[in-house]
């Protein structure tokens, strides 16, 4: 089979060459090869693409499979004789680079070239895509070369049209003018077309309100990337790209990159028990000739947490962590706690000196733990934005809080779930019964509150905002509830520090505790293995069911045991155990798929499985399964915030002069 270079390989080569070798191929392991629709499942992409449609309505969709070159080029070249017409996915050939439009719109020689995206943009603003000294802008460098591809590709074909590219985005300064638009494009398994979507039937553009899409002309800035005066990075400019990429891919041809920060997100390292081949350690293995054993093992530069000079170094030959100084550091104290620099040397050189033993201030903590307030609340929210509102009057991807967990640990060392929130209910706006829910469960007390990063702020400034602009009759006393427990936003015009503002058990972790387990990674799935397998006190409490500790649970029965261990006597993370959200999918490899889309802070299953919820077809077995996985998910989140406070706690009391007492405040 001919070997062509599509727009989604030329972008694959942008990131790294070295990957067009390896993608496609059935013995090379690949951990994105199925990520396309879910990815567009969590950010809209696919339902973006078909509501672009409905805005140029009377288009044909070009039909058929990725893989039918030749049948996709015959039916688009059929069509193209036609004086005007609008055309979805055509297909276009030129000298081994193959590529389909999301929309062409063609009136004699004058084309519109059109990409959709769900990525968003505020028209009100007057720098977005170019930057204020005129360059193109990092995060749509991928974008603006995609469509330099596809106008090549086009313009080659037809020599003789004026092409004019635009992006299609979501344009956040608009509101949806009707209920339920987002509903008119739901996601099923049973859609024939590639989106996955069915457009709810009889659906026309009269029907979808005032545009809430932004049609942002880019031919100045396409003209710019060809004539090489925007490079997409310092070595490659468009034509060289092009050229590399369609003679290499053609020909199976490896090409050399040189190793950079990149290789931490290489979608071809995994090394498993299979056996498929991992990418990553073979491009690695034949730059450095040193064994695949100390690839896989052997810290990297990337993984030192938050460290900028890793691309530095990394450009200077050093890719081990091993091998920096401390001169590469830089280290900078701070009056309390760790700095950046100094937690940053922490994990160097414990990988130097082969030194598993996790750091803990004693005194640092001991401080902090002496102004908290029995009883103490941890929470964890689960949220979505979506690129398409449900509601009438909403911006794209504003905030839905649509979940909530609450632990509380009482003075006597008592744990309970002591409340929860969720809400499935299709087209829902569900924020401010969120907000009267968790107001409730918090308002009986003074008592310290715990979250586990900054999500939980965030959310609570959005949910501000939304009120002050609503007509809820409660409004001034959810006001007054947000600003007590929650501090403002940056750039806010009006400013607060709650008295109980959330404290953040995250910041806790990186000021006074390092653990060599996590790789330098804080997420709290990373934290809680880490703290089980340290502690004796954890691991004896947790080895035992419910009913036999002092913890209540509102979704796992009496019987449920969190400390389970492998066959190398090491602590199974919790999180393990847990219904899987989607067949063949854990939540980590969910989480991780998301990570980077717009406006997803935490919980990349919990989002899915929302939207899913939201959006899909399924029996009322499947929708209850479903839920009650998100309820043990959210629960577990809680309850794996107050397994690190008893640990940091355990701590303190043990290495202190302090008695340990579950309660003493």
């Amino acid at each position: 089979m001919k070997r062509y270079l599509s727009k989604s390989r030329f972008k694959l080569g942008l990131e790294c060459p070295t990957k067009l070798y390896y993608t496609n191929k059935k013995e090379y392991s690949n951990q994105k090869k199925d990520d396309d629709f879910l990815e567009a499942l969590a950010q809209g992409g696919f339902q973006v693409e078909e509501l672009a449609r409905l805005e140029f309505d009377g288009g044909i969709l070009l039909e058929g499979k990725p893989w039918e070159y030749n049948l996709l080029l015959e039916k688009t070249n059929e069509l193209l004789k036609q004086e005007n017409v609008i055309l979805y996915e055509p297909a276009f050939l030129y000298n081994n680079c193959f590529v389909r439009v999301d929309i062409l719109v063609k009136k004699g020689d004058e084309i519109e070239l059109i990409e959709v995206k769900a990525k968003s943009i505020d028209s009100n603003e007057e720098y977005s895509i170019l930057g204020k000294r005129g360059g193109l802008r990092s995060e749509w460098k991928a974008y603006m070369f995609d469509i330099a591809f596809q106008e090549f590709v086009i313009q080659n074909n037809f020599p003789n049209w004026s092409i004019k590219p635009f992006l299609m985005l979501i344009d956040k300064s608009k509101t949806a003018t009707v209920d339920g638009l987002n509903q008119k494009f739901r996601v099923t398994s049973n859609s024939n077309n590639r989106t996955g979507i069915v457009v709810k039937k009889g659906t026309t553009k009269n029907d979808i309100g005032e545009s809430i899409l932004a049609k942002v002309p880019v031919q100045s800035i396409i003209y710019n990337i060809k004539s090489g005066v925007f490079k997409y990075n310092e070595e490659l400019s468009f034509d060289d790209a092009v050229s590399l990429f369609t003679d290499n891919y053609s020909k199976d041809i490896k090409m050399k990159t040189p190793l950079n920060v990149k290789c931490k997100s290489c979608e071809f390292y995994t090394v498993n028990e299979t056996n498929l081949k991992s990418g990553f350690v073979e491009c690695w293995t034949e730059q450095l000739n040193i064994p695949e054993q100390k690839i896989i093992n052997d810290p990297k530069v990337y993984e030192v947490g938050n460290f900028k000079s890793a691309s530095k170094l990394m450009k200077e030959g050093i890719y081990f962590m091993k091998n920096i100084s401390a001169d590469d550091i830089s280290i900078v104290s701070k009056p309390y706690g760790l700095s950046l620099s100094e937690r940053q040397w922490i994990q160097i050189s414990k990988v130097k000196e082969n030194d598993n033993t996790p750091y803990i201030d004693v005194e640092g903590l001991n401080l902090e733990i002496s102004g908290w307030k029995f009883p103490l609340h941890f929470i964890d929210f689960e949220t979505s934005t979506v690129a398409i509102p449900f509601n009438k009057g909403k911006r794209p991807y504003e905030q839905i809080a649509f979940q909530y967990s609450h632990h509380k640990v009482s003075k006597d060392g008592k744990i309970s779930h002591e409340s929860e929130y969720l809400n499935t209910k299709a087209g829902s706006f569900p924020n401010f019964d969120f907000l009267r829910s968790l107001k409730s469960s918090l308002s009986s007390d003074k008592g310290s509150i715990f979250r586990y990063s900054y999500h939980e702020n965030t959310v609570l400034n959005a949910i501000y905002e939304q009120l002050i602009s609503s007509n809820e009759k409660d409004k001034e006393e959810l006001i007054v509830f947000i600003q007590s427990i929650s501090h403002s936003r940056k750039g806010s015009s009006i400013t607060w520090v709650g008295e109980r503002d959330m404290i953040d058990l995250c910041e806790l972790v990186k000021l006074y505790y390092y653990e060599p387990q996590t790789k330098g990674s804080n997420s709290i799935k990373a934290i809680l293995p880490a703290v089980l397998n340290t502690s004796e006190y954890l691991r004896s409490k947790y080895s035992k069911p419910i009913k036999e500790i002092s913890l209540s649970s509102l979704n796992f029965n009496d019987s449920k045991v969190f400390v389970e261990y492998d066959e190398n006597n090491k602590v199974i993370s919790p999180y393990k155990s847990l219904p899987h959200l989607f067949d063949n999918w854990s939540e980590d490899q969910l989480d991780n798929l998301i990570s980077d889309l717009e406006g997803v802070d935490n919980g990349g299953a919990a989002l899915i499985a929302y939207s899913k919820l939201q959006f899909q077809e399924m029996s009322d077995a499947e929708r209850l399964e479903i839920r009650r996985a998100l309820l043990m998910y959210c629960e577990l989140d809680t309850l794996a915030m107050v397994m690190i406070y008893e640990f940091l706690r355990d701590n303190v009391a043990r290495f202190s002069s302090i008695k340990y007492n579950p309660g003493q405040s």
